[in-house]
């Protein structure tokens, strides 16, 4: 059996009765269950429909997403989660490069790498020399005045830790954001590169070896042989190329408001919908979220 999911943006509800309704009754859906009312809903389906990227592609027109996923085992146990751009809405290392001077310039790689146009690894090198005598000290300042958590953030992380999850943020940022970034929210634990600091200046180098896509991938098998669990335990959650070897290899991958090259590659795309969607997708009502305040 497979489940459908129809999730659209929670600050602004539009998903009708009548479209869930007419959608079920075209792909022979079983009885639906409103997880949130005009927010998030689903169905049992026997069998994948055979147009469901043509069905999705006129949902995504009307501001909603769509998700089939097999019904076993969507409940996972373990939560891996990027964090630039994923639990928080912005790029770190963008941020300190404005503060630095060399904003667009750093932007621009940034957007390629993420594109999958550059090498992660060689694009991370070269930002950070880009930073070199930028005090330590404006990381404090871009935490406190430039970073913003991306909305559902902390719902999600209290909501599967109280029900028994597992949470790593695995990022290819930077340890001195991961560590605030990972205490605010509640991860178990964080996993970022280091960036060189002499005498409160930033020295244009980060510890090698540099914390990319393949980084990730260990921290899943490393995290999962740990807690004797498997790669279908995991759900895994990112925007960028970097996190596509992540997100194909956990048990259910999504692309969350993700570069389109990076979209096109993921089965599970949430382009409207929160954080709190990754709720939706395991089965959860909104009743069962953990607000914190």
């Amino acid at each position: 059996m497979f489940v459908c999911n129809l999730i659209t943006d929670p600050t602004a509800p539009r998903l009708g009765v009548s479209l869930v309704e007419s959608l079920r009754s075209a792909w022979c859906g079983g009885h639906v269950k409103w997880l949130s009312p005009n927010e998030a809903a689903e169905f049992q389906v026997s069998t994948m429909p055979e147009n469901f990227w043509d069905v999705w592609a006129e949902f995504q027109i009307l501001g909603v997403d769509l998700i089939i996923q097999p019904l076993a085992g969507r409940r996972k146990a373990i939560l891996l989660a990027d964090m630039d751009s994923t639990m928080i809405q912005q790029e770190c290392i963008d941020e300190l490069a404005i503060m630095a001077g060399v904003g667009n310039r750093v932007e621009r790689i940034t957007a390629r790498a993420m594109n999958g146009e550059l090498d992660f690894e060689m694009s991370v090198v070269e930002r950070v020399a880009l930073l070199k005598g930028l005090p330590e000290s404006i990381i404090s300042e871009v935490l406190a005045s430039r970073i913003s958590f991306m909305p559902g953030g902390l719902t999600l992380l209290a909501t599967m830790k109280a029900n028994g999850a597992y949470a790593a943020l695995v990022s290819g940022g930077f340890t001195a954001f991961t560590a605030s970034v990972s205490n605010r929210l509640g991860f178990d634990e964080h996993r970022a590169n280091i960036l060189q600091v002499n005498r409160g200046l930033l020295t244009g180098e980060v510890e090698m070896p540099v914390l990319g896509k393949q980084s990730k991938v260990d921290a899943l098998e490393e995290i999962t042989l740990r807690l004797g669990l498997d790669d279908a335990a995991v759900l895994a959650v990112g925007d960028g190329a970097n996190d596509l070897a992540m997100l194909h290899r956990a048990g259910t991958g999504v692309a969350l408001h993700a570069k389109p090259a990076v979209s096109e590659q993921c089965k599970v795309r949430v382009n409207f919908g929160d954080l709190t969607a990754l709720l939706y997708l395991q089965g959860y009502f909104c009743s069962e979220f953990k607000r914190v305040p």
